[in-house]
């Protein structure tokens, strides 16, 4: 098997939490990265935020020139774990790939996911979290972009209650 000329993309799998470290050092040593990021809704304590995460945790995107780059200096780069490969060569990645993903790249720099599923009413749903979490209910409507409704049966009787549209999956 020949190793192909000419820049291509290539898959490094980093340490935990280190895609941005990993990049920043393959970029100091002449590898162009693209690390694809979306924007993520997080809970903690009581509070929820939006925080850019990695859309493929521990890993990220090299452009590497086989026939003029000294490649194998990426396995031993500050946040890198290693080269993805195919033996001892590095799998290429099929070019659309990347394309398709930049497609989906908004201005601001961050990738558009598709929305959550839509329910529909008398659909059975499962909480994710909060007071009433494992609890099933039925979908019942969306108030707003943010948040549902969902009709529990507690003590005999239907009670709705509003919470979070990602903290439901369809039971």
């Amino acid at each position: 098997m020949t190793i192909s000329t000419g820049p291509r993309w290539y898959v490094v799998q980093t340490q935990a939490h280190a895609e941005r470290k990993a990049a920043h050092y393959l970029e100091r040593q002449g590898f162009p990265t693209y690390l694809p990021r979306y924007l993520k809704r997080r809970r903690h304590a009581r509070k929820v935020e939006t925080v850019a995460a990695p859309l493929f945790p521990r890993y990220l995107f090299v452009s590497i020139d086989m026939g003029k780059q000294r490649w194998r200096s990426i396995n031993s780069t500050i946040g890198v774990s290693r080269l993805v490969c195919n033996g001892d060569i590095p799998a290429a990645v099929p070019p659309p790939v990347i394309v398709k993903l930049r497609e989906r790249q908004q201005a601001d720099g961050y990738i558009r996911l598709d929305q959550r599923p839509v329910f529909s009413p008398g659909d059975k749903v499962r909480i994710l979290d909060g007071a009433f979490e494992s609890c099933f209910g039925l979908f019942e409507i969306t108030t707003d972009t943010e948040r549902v409704a969902i009709l529990l049966d507690l003590l005999g009787r239907k009670v709705r209650i509003f919470v979070d549209s990602e903290m439901i999956v369809a039971a």
